[in-house]
Protein backbone atom coordinates (compact mmCIF):
# COMPACT_ATOMS: atom_id res chain seq x y z
CA UNK A 1 0.00 0.00 0.00
CA UNK A 2 1.23 3.15 -0.41
CA UNK A 3 1.21 6.82 1.48
CA UNK A 4 1.36 9.86 0.66
CA UNK A 5 3.73 11.52 3.05
CA UNK A 6 3.10 14.85 4.28
CA UNK A 7 4.83 18.10 3.17
CA UNK A 8 7.30 20.09 5.25
CA UNK A 9 5.22 22.94 6.31
CA UNK A 10 7.51 26.36 7.19
CA UNK A 11 6.60 28.78 10.29
CA UNK A 12 7.37 32.12 10.88
CA UNK A 13 10.51 31.38 12.54
CA UNK A 14 11.68 30.02 9.45
CA UNK A 15 10.90 33.10 7.54
CA UNK A 16 13.18 35.01 9.87
CA UNK A 17 15.72 32.27 9.28
CA UNK A 18 15.76 32.65 5.78
CA UNK A 19 16.06 36.34 6.12
CA UNK A 20 19.55 35.92 7.72
CA UNK A 21 20.50 33.48 4.93
CA UNK A 22 19.70 35.07 1.64
CA UNK A 23 20.34 39.33 3.46
CA UNK A 24 23.41 39.44 2.17
CA UNK A 25 22.71 38.35 -1.59
CA UNK A 26 19.30 40.27 -2.36
CA UNK A 27 18.48 44.06 -2.47
CA UNK A 28 16.09 45.20 0.25
CA UNK A 29 13.52 46.62 -2.10
CA UNK A 30 12.35 49.85 -1.13
CA UNK A 31 8.76 51.17 -0.36
CA UNK A 32 6.52 54.08 -1.91
CA UNK A 33 4.40 55.67 0.28
CA UNK A 34 1.73 57.53 -1.98
CA UNK A 35 -1.89 58.68 -2.50
CA UNK A 36 -4.37 57.80 -5.22
CA UNK A 37 -7.70 58.38 -6.30
CA UNK A 38 -7.80 60.16 -2.62
CA UNK A 39 -7.03 57.03 -0.78
CA UNK A 40 -3.47 56.46 1.06
CA UNK A 41 -1.41 53.56 -1.06
CA UNK A 42 2.03 51.67 -0.15
CA UNK A 43 3.93 50.00 -3.11
CA UNK A 44 6.67 47.47 -2.45
CA UNK A 45 8.64 47.56 -5.23
CA UNK A 46 10.00 44.29 -5.96
CA UNK A 47 10.52 44.36 -9.30
CA UNK A 48 13.39 46.17 -8.14
CA UNK A 49 15.10 42.86 -6.76
CA UNK A 50 18.03 41.27 -8.76
CA UNK A 51 16.90 39.56 -11.20
CA UNK A 52 13.83 41.72 -11.75
CA UNK A 53 11.43 39.53 -9.41
CA UNK A 54 10.88 38.27 -5.97
CA UNK A 55 11.63 34.88 -6.74
CA UNK A 56 15.55 35.01 -6.32
CA UNK A 57 14.72 34.92 -2.41
CA UNK A 58 12.93 31.39 -2.41
CA UNK A 59 15.68 30.27 -4.99
CA UNK A 60 18.48 31.56 -2.37
CA UNK A 61 16.92 30.40 0.81
CA UNK A 62 15.83 26.73 -0.96
CA UNK A 63 19.91 26.97 -1.80
CA UNK A 64 21.51 27.71 1.18
CA UNK A 65 19.32 25.91 3.71
CA UNK A 66 19.67 22.68 2.76
CA UNK A 67 22.66 19.85 1.64
CA UNK A 68 25.07 21.60 -0.73
CA UNK A 69 24.50 20.50 -4.06
CA UNK A 70 26.75 21.16 -7.78
CA UNK A 71 23.56 20.81 -9.73
CA UNK A 72 19.88 21.66 -9.31
CA UNK A 73 17.15 21.29 -12.20
CA UNK A 74 13.53 23.23 -11.97
CA UNK A 75 10.94 24.44 -13.88
CA UNK A 76 9.54 27.68 -14.39
CA UNK A 77 7.44 30.48 -16.09
CA UNK A 78 10.26 32.28 -16.29
CA UNK A 79 10.49 34.46 -12.95
CA UNK A 80 11.75 31.77 -10.58
CA UNK A 81 13.82 30.19 -12.97
CA UNK A 82 15.92 33.44 -13.78
CA UNK A 83 16.20 33.30 -9.31
CA UNK A 84 17.37 29.55 -9.72
CA UNK A 85 19.88 30.61 -12.23
CA UNK A 86 21.08 33.14 -10.56
CA UNK A 87 21.20 31.64 -6.86
CA UNK A 88 23.48 28.64 -8.49
CA UNK A 89 25.48 31.15 -10.52
CA UNK A 90 26.12 33.09 -6.63
CA UNK A 91 27.13 29.74 -5.32
CA UNK A 92 28.46 27.92 -7.95
CA UNK A 93 25.89 25.81 -8.57
CA UNK A 94 24.77 24.15 -12.53
CA UNK A 95 21.50 25.20 -13.29
CA UNK A 96 18.90 23.70 -15.77
CA UNK A 97 15.92 25.48 -15.96
CA UNK A 98 12.82 23.72 -18.42
CA UNK A 99 10.33 26.82 -19.60
CA UNK A 100 6.89 26.36 -21.41
CA UNK A 101 7.55 27.12 -24.60
CA UNK A 102 5.42 30.60 -24.74
CA UNK A 103 7.92 31.84 -22.42
CA UNK A 104 8.41 35.46 -23.14
CA UNK A 105 11.43 36.63 -24.22
CA UNK A 106 11.89 39.54 -22.12
CA UNK A 107 12.51 36.43 -19.44
CA UNK A 108 14.15 34.07 -21.75
CA UNK A 109 16.72 36.37 -22.50
CA UNK A 110 18.24 37.00 -18.76
CA UNK A 111 17.83 33.68 -18.41
CA UNK A 112 20.03 32.74 -20.86
CA UNK A 113 22.51 34.99 -19.88
CA UNK A 114 23.18 33.64 -16.16
CA UNK A 115 24.41 30.93 -18.22
CA UNK A 116 22.04 27.88 -17.38
CA UNK A 117 20.79 25.25 -19.51
CA UNK A 118 17.44 26.29 -20.87
CA UNK A 119 14.89 23.22 -22.18
CA UNK A 120 11.98 24.58 -23.39
CA UNK A 121 8.71 22.10 -22.94
CA UNK A 122 4.79 22.51 -23.71
CA UNK A 123 2.41 25.11 -23.43
CA UNK A 124 2.63 26.07 -19.70
CA UNK A 125 4.40 25.79 -16.97
CA UNK A 126 2.91 22.26 -15.80
CA UNK A 127 4.48 20.80 -18.66
CA UNK A 128 7.69 22.46 -18.02
CA UNK A 129 7.54 20.63 -14.63
CA UNK A 130 6.36 17.60 -15.72
CA UNK A 131 9.31 17.00 -17.67
CA UNK A 132 11.91 18.56 -15.40
CA UNK A 133 10.65 16.15 -12.84
CA UNK A 134 11.37 13.33 -14.87
CA UNK A 135 14.23 14.26 -15.85
CA UNK A 136 15.62 15.15 -12.08
CA UNK A 137 14.59 11.91 -10.96
CA UNK A 138 15.90 10.13 -14.16
CA UNK A 139 19.61 11.81 -13.10
CA UNK A 140 19.25 11.66 -9.58
CA UNK A 141 20.05 15.87 -9.34
CA UNK A 142 17.80 17.61 -6.91
CA UNK A 143 14.60 19.25 -8.59
CA UNK A 144 13.73 22.45 -7.29
CA UNK A 145 10.38 23.32 -7.33
CA UNK A 146 8.51 26.87 -8.25
CA UNK A 147 6.37 27.20 -5.24
CA UNK A 148 5.71 23.58 -3.47
CA UNK A 149 8.94 23.36 -1.67
CA UNK A 150 9.17 24.82 2.43
CA UNK A 151 12.07 26.50 2.14
CA UNK A 152 10.74 28.53 -0.87
CA UNK A 153 7.94 29.18 0.65
CA UNK A 154 10.16 30.61 3.29
CA UNK A 155 12.10 32.74 1.51
CA UNK A 156 9.25 34.55 -0.16
CA UNK A 157 8.04 35.07 3.07
CA UNK A 158 10.96 37.68 3.68
CA UNK A 159 8.99 40.16 1.75
CA UNK A 160 6.06 39.95 4.53
CA UNK A 161 9.01 41.00 7.06
CA UNK A 162 10.35 43.96 4.98
CA UNK A 163 6.78 45.30 4.33
CA UNK A 164 6.49 44.97 8.64
CA UNK A 165 9.61 46.97 9.56
CA UNK A 166 9.71 49.25 6.46
CA UNK A 167 6.04 49.98 6.40
CA UNK A 168 4.27 49.23 9.97
CA UNK A 169 1.61 51.65 9.48
CA UNK A 170 0.28 49.15 6.74
CA UNK A 171 -2.68 46.81 8.12
CA UNK A 172 -2.41 44.73 4.94
CA UNK A 173 -0.63 42.96 2.39
CA UNK A 174 -1.86 42.14 -1.28
CA UNK A 175 0.06 39.93 -3.38
CA UNK A 176 -0.85 38.24 -6.49
CA UNK A 177 -1.47 34.00 -6.28
CA UNK A 178 -0.19 31.75 -8.48
CA UNK A 179 1.17 28.29 -6.97
CA UNK A 180 0.76 29.94 -3.89
CA UNK A 181 4.32 29.89 -2.46
CA UNK A 182 4.31 34.47 -2.20
CA UNK A 183 1.03 34.25 -0.82
CA UNK A 184 1.92 31.41 1.92
CA UNK A 185 5.36 33.28 2.68
CA UNK A 186 4.06 36.52 3.09
CA UNK A 187 1.20 35.26 5.40
CA UNK A 188 4.60 33.87 7.64
CA UNK A 189 6.14 36.48 7.53
CA UNK A 190 3.73 39.73 7.56
CA UNK A 191 3.58 39.31 11.84
CA UNK A 192 -0.53 39.10 12.41
CA UNK A 193 -1.11 41.81 8.73
CA UNK A 194 -4.01 40.46 6.99
CA UNK A 195 -2.89 39.00 3.80
CA UNK A 196 -5.21 39.62 0.29
CA UNK A 197 -4.23 36.97 -2.31
CA UNK A 198 -5.15 38.10 -6.07
CA UNK A 199 -5.49 35.47 -8.55
CA UNK A 200 -6.63 36.42 -12.10
CA UNK A 201 -10.13 34.87 -12.91
CA UNK A 202 -8.48 32.49 -15.60
CA UNK A 203 -6.46 31.28 -12.96
CA UNK A 204 -7.82 30.33 -9.70
CA UNK A 205 -6.06 27.13 -8.19
CA UNK A 206 -6.08 28.92 -4.37
CA UNK A 207 -10.26 29.45 -5.16
CA UNK A 208 -10.16 26.03 -6.25
CA UNK A 209 -8.36 24.76 -3.44
CA UNK A 210 -10.14 26.38 -0.43
CA UNK A 211 -13.32 25.56 -1.81
CA UNK A 212 -12.38 21.86 -2.69
CA UNK A 213 -10.31 21.34 0.85
CA UNK A 214 -7.49 20.29 -0.77
CA UNK A 215 -5.35 21.06 -4.19
CA UNK A 216 -6.92 20.69 -7.24
CA UNK A 217 -6.45 20.78 -11.42
CA UNK A 218 -7.86 23.76 -12.34
CA UNK A 219 -7.95 25.79 -15.87
CA UNK A 220 -5.15 28.05 -16.71
CA UNK A 221 -6.81 31.09 -19.14
CA UNK A 222 -5.19 34.29 -18.48
CA UNK A 223 -2.72 36.68 -20.08
CA UNK A 224 -0.89 36.73 -16.69
CA UNK A 225 -0.64 33.16 -16.86
CA UNK A 226 3.10 32.38 -17.69
CA UNK A 227 3.81 33.93 -14.42
CA UNK A 228 0.24 32.74 -12.57
CA UNK A 229 -0.53 29.69 -14.06
CA UNK A 230 0.22 27.06 -12.29
CA UNK A 231 -2.59 24.90 -12.73
CA UNK A 232 -2.43 23.16 -9.05
CA UNK A 233 -2.09 25.06 -5.77
CA UNK A 234 1.42 23.82 -4.28
CA UNK A 235 0.73 21.28 -1.19
CA UNK A 236 3.04 23.28 1.06
CA UNK A 237 1.27 26.57 0.17
CA UNK A 238 -1.90 24.95 0.76
CA UNK A 239 -1.11 23.59 3.97
CA UNK A 240 0.13 27.13 5.61
CA UNK A 241 -2.86 28.78 3.91
CA UNK A 242 -5.28 26.42 5.48
CA UNK A 243 -3.99 27.00 9.16
CA UNK A 244 -3.03 30.81 8.27
CA UNK A 245 -5.90 32.29 5.71
CA UNK A 246 -5.78 34.83 3.40
CA UNK A 247 -8.56 36.95 2.02
CA UNK A 248 -9.23 36.04 -1.88
CA UNK A 249 -9.97 38.28 -4.79
CA UNK A 250 -10.54 37.64 -8.36
CA UNK A 251 -9.34 40.17 -11.33
CA UNK A 252 -10.15 39.82 -14.82
CA UNK A 253 -7.81 40.33 -17.72
CA UNK A 254 -9.32 43.55 -18.56
CA UNK A 255 -8.67 44.88 -14.98
CA UNK A 256 -5.10 43.57 -15.49
CA UNK A 257 -4.54 45.39 -18.57
CA UNK A 258 -5.77 48.45 -16.70
CA UNK A 259 -3.79 48.04 -14.10
CA UNK A 260 -0.37 48.16 -15.84
CA UNK A 261 -1.71 51.13 -17.67
CA UNK A 262 -2.14 52.69 -14.90
CA UNK A 263 1.09 52.08 -13.09
CA UNK A 264 2.84 53.49 -16.03
CA UNK A 265 0.83 56.63 -15.91
CA UNK A 266 0.97 57.12 -12.24
CA UNK A 267 4.60 56.25 -11.50
CA UNK A 268 6.52 55.34 -14.80
CA UNK A 269 6.51 51.47 -13.45
CA UNK A 270 6.11 49.19 -16.04
CA UNK A 271 5.16 45.48 -14.69
CA UNK A 272 4.35 42.19 -16.14
CA UNK A 273 0.51 41.18 -15.89
CA UNK A 274 1.06 39.18 -12.74
CA UNK A 275 2.78 42.23 -10.95
CA UNK A 276 -0.41 44.44 -11.62
CA UNK A 277 -2.84 42.14 -10.79
CA UNK A 278 -2.68 43.36 -6.34
CA UNK A 279 -3.07 46.79 -8.02
CA UNK A 280 -5.81 45.74 -9.91
CA UNK A 281 -7.63 44.53 -7.05
CA UNK A 282 -7.17 47.64 -5.16
CA UNK A 283 -8.12 49.82 -8.28
CA UNK A 284 -12.02 47.47 -8.52
CA UNK A 285 -11.95 48.50 -4.45
CA UNK A 286 -11.58 44.54 -3.58
CA UNK A 287 -9.13 45.28 -1.34
CA UNK A 288 -9.97 45.50 2.62
CA UNK A 289 -8.19 48.49 4.56
CA UNK A 290 -7.32 51.73 4.64
CA UNK A 291 -3.81 51.35 3.92
CA UNK A 292 -2.80 48.41 2.33
CA UNK A 293 1.03 47.60 0.83
CA UNK A 294 1.00 46.24 -2.38
CA UNK A 295 3.62 43.97 -3.98
CA UNK A 296 4.63 45.02 -7.27
CA UNK A 297 6.61 41.26 -7.47
CA UNK A 298 8.54 41.26 -10.88
CA UNK A 299 8.32 43.88 -14.35
CA UNK A 300 10.29 40.79 -16.94
CA UNK A 301 7.86 41.28 -19.37
CA UNK A 302 7.86 42.84 -23.10
CA UNK A 303 4.46 45.13 -22.20
CA UNK A 304 4.88 48.32 -23.24
CA UNK A 305 2.43 51.44 -23.08
CA UNK A 306 0.18 51.77 -25.53
CA UNK A 307 0.61 55.73 -26.22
Amino acid sequence: MSTTTAPAVPTATDVRAAAERITPHIRRTPVLRTELDGRPLTLKLEYLQRTGAFKLRGALNALLGAEPTDRVITASGGNHGLGVATAAKILGVRATVYVPETVPQAKAAPLEATGAEIVRVGEHYAMAAEAAREQADSEGVRYLHAFDDALVVAGQGTIGLEVATDAPECESIVVAVGGGGLAAGVRLGAEGRRVVGVEPQGCQSMHAAMAAGHPVTTPVESLASSALGAATLGRVPFEVLRTHPVTPALVSDAEIIGAQARLWEEFRIATEPAAAVPFAAWLAGRVPGQNPCLVVCGANADWRPSN
